[in-house]
Order: structure tokens, then sequence, then C-alpha cells
């Protein structure tokens, strides 16, 4: 049955709706002809001691759209919470999908914990696909966790929250809205969606029907709105519809805080997120090919909702009072520019391709910081904020932080191990009533099988494998991003093989293996997209790009990436890897204009802000620098290496106070990173700042950090020397007691260690080498002791070759060697890269002697690449001389 077209009357208004419960009883008293009265609001006695914490939920909120709205004037109510709090960016997950990043927000945990991790679930008794559960939910939310204390605790339209739970306030879950098809159509609240049942009646009070709303209510979103042609264009029924829900909820919230105690409200509106999958598309600026008509009809919707949403806040802020904190934020934000994607692949989460990964945060309250920006957060930081708000433990099965820079005061956090082990009432469900639906449906297919329930209907059944299929991909999504690669790698490789038609499945999977390790079938899956895929992939041409990087090719990765260029000029990511090759190979300026054209399309890419400070502080720009790495930081808190060069920036602009910060910052971060430690030794001896602090950071390096040694390996007469010979002359540390000299053999020097000889007897010397480059040959390499890391550059070269420049050095006949040597210096060899393979804290490259003579600019830079080391390229190719490439005395 098709939607009744919405009639637009002539009377109504949206600024009683804002207004909530006691704005929408005036406007029906209009409405009936009656003079409304709206009561002013009861006086409660303020208790100062009492803490109260307001969350508002807009889902897809973002600041792009909302600061110009601000700018203007237009959403004053969010700008006067921003002037007195604490704003930014907040980090959403992946997958961006409403129900996984609002449990998320609720719990603290990662949704392969939480246990919520798509839209829909089946059913487990008919195995049919229904809307995802709170009963599927595996942790306790913050509010059962305040209900378990005392607090008195209410949630309105939280997703997802039906059944509602039994919790100590009240719970308003998300099927409040579920309107009947017609306004004459009787239209009771089903059984669980109010908690307590005995408000059903109050509520059901509070509902609007989208056929209620007037002209009023429309036309400030769509001011032509009578042009619209009802009977093609369902837009107005659509907005009807959300406007009717977002003031349903706002209703019902508002007069919990108006009659009912409360220490906790949490109001979610989904809205913003509904408006703009329908609508973003008109938002200005008017994008190529879209109609003028259209344009012009719908292009304040967006904005229009997002000053309605600032009219309801005004409502709850002023209900809260002075005394509460203010908690606003979304789930992640919505992509409003020339990132709007212009077509959506055909799978369940396409949608969420047009979600921003920032969202908005605003805190706002007693002991909050005022007019200030905070940077790093997470959805997951929510819930682990609001306990320290309560002076609460944080359980330390939470991914999440607390955010202690929003506050005024230094902030001393409590944990608990978990608040999963603290018994009594936290009004989660029984414990019959919570349960793993998709378990459940794999125990009614076995009664399936055995013949006591009927078998599914075929749509139904693919259906649930589909979802199923779904669900288990959003499992990884999470598993990876939370680093368990392997639990996300034992998922997708069976999607795969289920599914090798679904893209999102093999990419997903191409790039977990890419991010492990495992080239060789990330190869074979890029090899099948390209070969089946009716699309070109340009994912499929960073994957391989990437590979070659980590095979330290970085010419052979931007070879790859170029001939992508034509189809992912769109794409950061293309540009960001396209940056990360030249910064691999020293082209700074060439590494700057990748970066930046990333940021001209996505200017909230944490890793492009990384790559353009890394390459503004080798060109010595060194605010620049300064300014790209705070931003990245900015962006994304867990950046590690963005404060590591943030530090190194400003060191060199003199603000060593503020470089010790950020020092410590990356250590907090990251203990092991050498390079951190070595500054903040520098720093502190440079300005004779606490000589205790310098010896425990020495300390530390000695004691926890292995070191890297640099080894150059191969046969003898392979070209080790050259290689030695290249790694000096770029300005790489060498261990060498200069004892053999050059000679007509090699007239550019050996670069040997006389110890090196003794290494089956003495191990010791081995430590002189940390951090430097020492040679060693292929058939001693394999004595080489435990406790370092090692990078080892092994050379090849034709064993006839190496054994005539061995004949010859030894002053005899070139072709006359012995054939039983061939043999066992090919045994040296597979020996040498067995033993590099089977050890964790080895990582080689192979090089080969002819393309290091013919090309040594392209080697020189693939060995930068792979030893990670700031080194001359252009020196290094230029201390290799072709002539040496001798038929009877070779260079070595």
């Amino acid at each position: 049955m098709s939607s009744p077209n919405y009639t637009i009357p002539k009377e109504g208004s949206l600024g009683l709706l804002a207004l909530g419960a006691k704005g929408l009883k005036a406007w029906r008293e209009v409405r009936n002809g009656k003079t409304p009265i709206i009561e002013p609001d009861k006086e409660k006695k303020s208790d100062k001691k009492k803490r109260k914490v307001l969350v508002v939920g807009w889902d897809s909120a973002d600041w792009q759209i909302i600061n110009p709205l601000m700018d203007k004037g237009l959403m004053p109510t969010l700008e006067s919470l921003v002037n007195k709090g604490v704003m930014g960016n907040i980090a959403t997950l992946d997958p961006p999908l409403s129900p996984m990043l609002w449990s998320s927000i609720a719990t603290g945990m990662a949704p392969y914990k939480h246990g919520i991790l798509g839209f829909v679930e089946p059913d487990p008794t008919t195995g049919k696909i229904r809307p995802v559960t709170s009963t599927s939910r595996k942790v306790k939310a913050i509010w059962n966790i305040l209900s378990q204390k005392g607090y008195k605790t209410h949630t309105v339209g939280w997703w997802p929250s039906y059944p509602a739970e039994p919790i100590n306030g009240i719970c308003v879950s998300n099927k409040y809205t579920e309107f009947s098809e017609n306004i004459d159509t009787p239209w009771k609240l089903p059984n669980e969606v109010i908690y307590p049942e005995t408000l059903n009646s109050i509520f059901s009070e509070f509902r609007i029907h989208p056929q209620e709303l007037t002209d009023a209510h429309i036309l400030p979103f769509i001011p032509d709105a009578a042009k619209v042609d009802q009977e093609k264009e369902k837009s107005i029924q659509i907005l009807a519809k959300e406007i009717a829900r977002s003031s349903s909820y706002h209703a019902a919230a508002t007069w919990i805080m108006e009659n009912e105690e409360w220490d906790f409200l949490a109001v979610y509106l989904d809205t913003l997120d509904h408006t703009c999958h329908s609508f973003i598309k008109f938002h200005p600026p008017q994008l190529p090919g879209l109609p003028d008509d259209y344009f012009n009809l719908y292009n304040d919707v967006v904005s229009s909702m997002y000053r309605y949403h600032d009219m309801m806040l005004e409502r709850l802020v002023k209900l809260a009072g002075e005394d509460a904190t203010i908690i606003l934020l979304s789930d992640h934000g919505f992509y409003n520019n020339h990132m709007r994607p212009t077509w959506l692949p055909e799978h369940f989460a396409a949608p969420a391709l047009e979600h921003r990964p920032f969202g908005v945060l605003c805190i706002s309250g007693p002991g909050i910081n005022k007019d200030e920006r905070i940077y790093g957060s997470s959805i997951i930081d929510i819930t682990p904020t609001i306990l320290q708000l309560f002076d609460l433990e944080v359980g330390k099965d939470m991914e999440g932080k607390v955010l202690t820079q929003a506050f005024t005061e230094k902030q001393t956090i409590k944990y608990i191990d978990s608040w999963e082990k603290v018994d009594g009432a936290s009004g989660m469900h029984p414990t019959d009533k919570i349960v793993d639906p998709w378990a459940s449906t794999e125990a009614l297919n076995q009664l399936i099988e055995l013949g006591y329930v009927s078998p599914l209907e075929d749509d139904d059944r693919k259906n649930l494998e589909n979802m199923n299929a779904e669900t288990q991909f959003s499992l990884a999504c999470s598993y990876i991003q939370f680093q368990k690669y392997d639990s996300a790698l034992t998922i997708l490789k069976e999607l795969y093989q289920q599914f090798p038609e679904k893209n999102h499945f093999a990419l997903r999977f191409a790039a977990c293996l890419e991010h492990t390790g495992n080239t060789s079938e990330t190869r074979e899956i890029i090899e099948h997209l390209r070969k089946d895929s009716k699309n070109k992939l340009p994912q499929l041409d960073l994957l391989e790009g990437s590979i070659l990087l980590k095979e330290n090719k970085p010419r052979k990765a931007l070879e790859c990436l170029k001939k992508a260029e034509g189809v992912s000029l769109h794409l950061p990511h293309f540009h960001i890897k396209i940056g990360q090759v030249y910064s691999k190979i020293k082209r700074w300026s060439d590494a700057q204009r990748a970066f930046e054209m990333a940021l001209k399309i996505d200017s909230d890419s944490p890793m492009a802000k990384l790559g353009l400070a890394i390459a503004y502080l080798k060109m010595e720009m060194l605010e620049d620098a300064a300014n790209a790495a705070l931003d990245a930081v900015g962006l994304q808190h867990e950046l590690t290496s963005a404060h590591y060069y943030l530090g190194e920036a400003l060191y060199k602009l003199g603000e060593y106070e503020r470089a010790v910060d950020a020092f410590n910052t990356a250590l907090s971060q990251s203990p092991g990173m050498k390079k951190a430690h070595e500054w903040l030794i520098k720093i502190y001896s440079e300005n004779k700042i606490n000589p205790a602090l310098v010896e425990q950071h020495q300390a530390f390096i000695k004691d926890k950090i292995k070191g890297t040694v640099y080894v150059v390996s191969g046969l003898p007469r392979s070209g080790t020397s050259m290689l030695m010979q290249m790694l000096h002359a770029g300005g790489m540390p060498i261990l060498t007691d200069n004892l053999r000299q050059n000679d007509s053999n090699n007239p550019k020097g050996y670069f040997e260690y006389e110890k090196v000889k003794s290494l089956n007897k003495d191990k010791d010397w081995v430590v002189e080498a940390k951090d430097k480059c020492v040679k060693v040959v292929s058939p001693l390499i394999q004595l080489l002791p435990g406790n370092f890391n090692y990078k080892i550059i092994f050379i090849r070269r034709d064993i006839n070759e190496i054994l005539t420049s061995q004949q010859i050095m030894l002053g005899k006949n070139p072709k006359d060697f012995p054939v039983v040597l061939q043999q066992a210096y090919q045994k040296y060899v597979e020996q040498s890269f067995t033993w590099m393979k089977a050890n964790p804290n080895v990582s080689y490259m192979e090089l080969n002697y002819t393309d290091v003579v013919n090309n040594p600019l392209e080697q020189s830079e693939n060995i930068v690449s792979f030893l990670g080391v700031d080194l001359d390229i252009e020196k290094m190719k230029r201390s290799v001389d072709g002539t040496l490439y001798r038929n009877k005395a070779v260079v070595d």
C-alpha cells in the first residue's frame, strides 16, 4: 500500500514543537481551537554537589556543516555550548554502522566485545530477519552501570534499545516512533517499547504522526513545497516523517526532565543522518549534473534540519540547568562537499560510504575547560569520561579512555577489572532474555534438520545467509581496527571462499593479508579481482603499490600507482600512498605536492597531515611542519609518529618545553621509541635539566631496547664491499677497524671488522654494532646472537663470477676452481635464507649485484626504503663505479 500524500494545511508552529512536551500540548490545543497555556517550568532546587550529565546524540552531525551555520548566528545554542566548553572532532569506528557505533558509545567497548554488529539480526524463533535488538548486547551500557550504583537514569531513543531495559529510571526505546500507516488507524504502543509500561498512556500522547504536521513545519525546510509533485516525489513525506520522529523523542525527553528526578539522561536523534541520506545531494555547493530546479527546491533542507536541532537543544539545555554537564556528540560525520559519492555499490552497508570518519564532540559544564579544543577523541571514550564525571571506576576491559584534557583540573582515574563482574541490579534484561541471535539461529537450523521445525522459505534462507555474511564482515572489520588480525583473517578467508563475487569481502581480505605481510596470497586475490571485476578497482593498484613499497621497491610502487592515476584522482588514499613513496626516496617536494593533493580532497585526513609534516620538516619548513603535525594529532591523537615529528620540529624552533611534551606523549604511546628517548636525553643535557632524567632515559635504552644492527651479507666477492661503500657514502655509521686496506682487487676499501671472523667464539663485540652497519659474510651470519634486531641486506651474484673473482684474488687460474665449491656456496646461501626467515627479530632484503651496478639510483632508493634511515641517495648512487665490474678482478 502506498503512503498517502501529505496535505499542507495553513496552521502550526515548528517553534512550539521545539519546546518539547509543553509546546506539543500547546500546539494541539491551538489545532483544537483552544487558547494554549504554557505553564512556566517548576523551580528545582539545585544541589551543587550532585553531578548531572545530559548526553545528546545527533547521528551523523558534522562540523563542516555546523561551523558555517554558527558563523552566521544560525545555531546559537550549540555556539554557546562551544564557547562555554570544549569542542573537537571525534573519530568513528569501522564500519560506520549506527547501531554498532552507538553501542560502542554506550559501553566504551569495541563491537567485537559488545556484540552489536549491524542493523539487523535473525529472529531466534522464526529465523527471519528483524531489526537489531537490545537483547543482543553482551555487556553493560553506561545506564546499566549507573543504575547499579543507584543513580536515576533515563534513555530516550538510543539505538538499539528495544525491548526497553528495566533500568533505574525510564527507557523510551527506539521503536517509540513506529507510526501507523494512516493517522486514522489506531496507534497503540507495542509492548516493551517503554519501561516502565505503566507510563505507556503518558508517552503515547507525545508521539507526533507525520500526517499531523502542517505547512508551518514543512515550509522552513522546503519554502516552495507547493511545487513538489507528490505523485512522483516522496520528499515531503520523508521530511514530515523525520520531523515527527525527532519531535516525538524530543517531547518524551523534555517530559522526563520536567517531571522526573534525573542524574543521567541520554537522548538520541537519528534525524540528521536520515535527512542527509535523502537530501545531502541537494546541499550546497551544487553538484555537477544536478538540475537547477531540484537544487533550488531542496538546497536548504539539511541546513534547516540542523537549525531545528539547535532549537530543540535550547530547550534541553535550559531544562538541564547550569549545574549539569552536557555532552553533545555524533557517531560519525557526513560527506557534504565534493567528497559526496555520486553512486553507491550494491550491498547493504553501501550508505555508510557517505559517512565521514569524524563526527562532532562538545562538552560543557562545571569543571570543564571553556572555549578550548579537544583533540584525539574517539567514540569509545565517551563512557569512560562519563564514569569519571560520576567519580566511578573505568573498566580495564574498555578500549576507551577518559578525555582528561576536557577537565580544568588534573584527573586521578580509578580502575576496575570489569563492570561485568560486579553483581547487583543493573537494569539489564534477565539472562534468559539476552541471546546471541546468530547462535540461536544455528540451534534453529539444527531443529529444522532434525525435522522438528518447518524449513525456512528460500527467500528467508538467502536473506539470512547474506545478513550473516555481512555481520561477520563487520566483526572482522572490528577485529582489524583493534589489531586482532588473526581473528579477522579467519573470518575474511571464509567469506572470500564462500562469496568470491563480493568485492568488498575480497578487498578487505586482501588488505588484511597485505598488512600482515602475506604478499603472495594478496597478489592472488588482486589477480582474481582484476580478472573477474567488471569495474576498474583503484584499490587494487593501491594494494599492489603497498606490496611493492613493503618489498622496498619504491620506484616500481610509484610506477604501479601512476598507472591508476586516471581513475584514482578523487581518492585521498591514492595521493597519500604516492606521497609515502616519494618520502621513501627522499623526494620531499614531490611528497609535499602529493599530500597537499590528498588534503584538497579530504581536509581532515590525519595521515596526509602527518606526511606533510614530515616533508616540511625535511625541507626545514619548521613552523609548517609543527602546524601540520599538530593538525594530525588533533584529528587522531593515537598517532605516535605525529607526536614524534612535532617534537623534532619544536626542538628546531627552540621551543624545548613543548618539544619535551611532544616526545613524552610519543613515549606514552610507544615506550620503546628509541629516537624519542634520544631526543629527550639531548634536550635535558643541553639545557642542564635534571641529570636524573638523562640517566633514566639512558638506562631505558640500555636495558629495555634491543637496538638494531644493520648487516651487509653475501658470499665473499659478491658485492658486499660495494654495498658498504654505498652506505658509508650515504652517511650510514659503519663498524670497521680499517685493518684491511684497499688494494687492486678492491680499490675503494673493504670496510671490514676483524672481530667478525671470530663469531663462533666471541659474540660480545656485536653490541658495538648497535645502530651501525657491519659486514658479515654468508657462512657466518647464522652465528649472530639473538638478543638484537637485525636488518640484513643480502646481495646475490652469479656463482661463476664469484668463484672467478676469488681465484683471481688468490692468484690462481680463474677457470680452474673446484666444482665442489659451487655446491658448498649455494648451500651457504640456502642456509642463510632459512635462518633469516626463521628468526622474527630479522628482516632482510635481497639485492642482485648486476642490478646495483646497472641501476645504482633505483637500488639506492630501495636500500634506503628498507633501512628506514635518512641517507643521501645521490651520494650512494655516485659511489658505484661501473668500470670496476670486470671479468677478471671484479670488485666485491
